[in-house]
């Protein structure tokens, strides 16, 4: 498959590519534009490690950092100086993307701070202070999928803050997320706001899933194990898009619709394999489907262009999905509880570290 083709994923089969990657080394003409025109990308995330890997090192941020710390005395707002102004430009490149599409693509995700995940005040302050900064109306902020992140979340979009939920690992989260954003919807029309200017998108994580889901089996052992490994994260993206049918296809959903609201649509994040054993492309190949939204690591889309496949779909599986489920189950395998909690955790701390790491690194510069 070539990247020309890979372009029209969207128009054949209702998915948007999004990359899952963001530097200003990527800002010049051979990066994001040239992704947006051969290859489709309709959108970008990023995150503290993402930056972590753009910054740390590069020259093309140190006159700029330079110009933050003598305009402000905390790193942190040095740190954001940064990230800003490369949000900015990613914006404004897909901003026909995003009027082409009414909204429905064209967005560039930024991350809270993974300091006040579990505030939720702190994380509506944050919100509506970030998106301001930009000043750019496809912007995305990133809240983390935590008990206190889904009830800002909800307040967000009451407020008609576009939001990307994110560090999603299980369909408990799923189902939660997906109701808030129907009470959020519900409560921004009660406020007088627009339904059709707010989008959420939901980031459902993949390999993290397996990666963890497999070790367990491992220790495990058995046929029954075996046969489970590799399975859990497309059994759970399955069942949670399952979900997103029943809710948002609902006739109950239909005149938000009317009014132009968008469904919260699944975004799959996490698509590099991990596991060297199983396809470069199991998380891409099989999760193709309508109304649904796949980020990519750089490599991850090389990869889909050189070899990928665009017929197999998302196949309607519910049955097979819900038995993996229960084996996972009937072994101990707790997906919604314990393997939730340790990925959610592990998420946090990663993007906490790297952050801590990146202001540090700038502090030093």
């Amino acid at each position: 498959m070539t990247a020309h083709a890979l372009s029209q994923l969207h128009q054949s089969q209702g998915q948007s590519l999004w990359l899952d990657n963001l530097s200003r080394a990527l800002l010049t003409d051979e990066g994001l534009p040239r992704l947006i025109r051969d290859y489709g990308i309709r959108g970008v995330t990023s995150n503290p490690s993402i930056f972590k890997k753009a910054i740390v090192g590069s020259d093309l941020y140190s006159e700029d950092i330079a110009a933050g710390k003598r305009r402000y005395s905390d790193v942190e707002s040095v740190y954001e100086h940064l990230v800003v102004t490369d949000i900015q430009r990613a914006c404004d490149l897909l901003r026909p993307v995003w009027d082409q599409s009414h909204g429905e693509d064209g967005w560039v995700s930024w991350e809270e701070s993974p300091g006040i995940a579990h505030d939720a005040e702190a994380s509506v302050r944050a919100a509506h202070r970030l998106r301001e900064l930009v000043g750019r109306p496809n912007v995305l902020i990133k809240v983390p999928g935590t008990v206190e992140g889904i009830e800002a979340f909800e307040r967000l979009i009451g407020d008609g803050v576009s939001v990307n939920v994110t560090l999603l690992f299980s369909l408990d989260q799923v189902r939660r997320v997906f109701a808030a954003y129907r009470r959020g919807i519900e409560q921004l029309e009660k406020n007088g706001g627009k339904v059709a200017e707010v989008r959420a998108v939901a980031s459902l994580f993949m390999s993290r899933v397996d990666t963890l889901v497999d070790k367990q089996l491992e220790a495990i052992g058995g046929e029954r194990a075996e046969a489970l490994k590799g399975r859990a994260a497309l059994a759970l993206a399955g069942m949670a898009y399952a979900h997103f049918r029943e809710v948002f296809e609902d006739e109950s959903f239909d005149r938000f619709e009317q009014e132009g609201a968008w469904p919260q649509y699944l975004l799959w994040a996490s698509t590099g394999t991990k596991n060297p054993a199983y396809s470069d492309l199991l998380y891409v190949e099989n999760l193709i489907a309508p109304r649904t939204i796949n980020t990519l690591p750089d490599a991850t889309l090389e990869a889909f262009a050189d070899h990928g496949r665009i017929a197999s779909l998302l196949k309607p599986r519910l049955d097979e999905d819900r038995e993996v489920w229960a084996e996972l189950a009937d072994l101990g395998i707790d997906m919604d509880g314990a393997v939730r909690d340790q990925l959610l955790d592990e998420g946090l701390e990663q993007f906490q570290t790297a952050f801590d790491e990146l202001l540090a690194a700038i502090d030093q510069a």
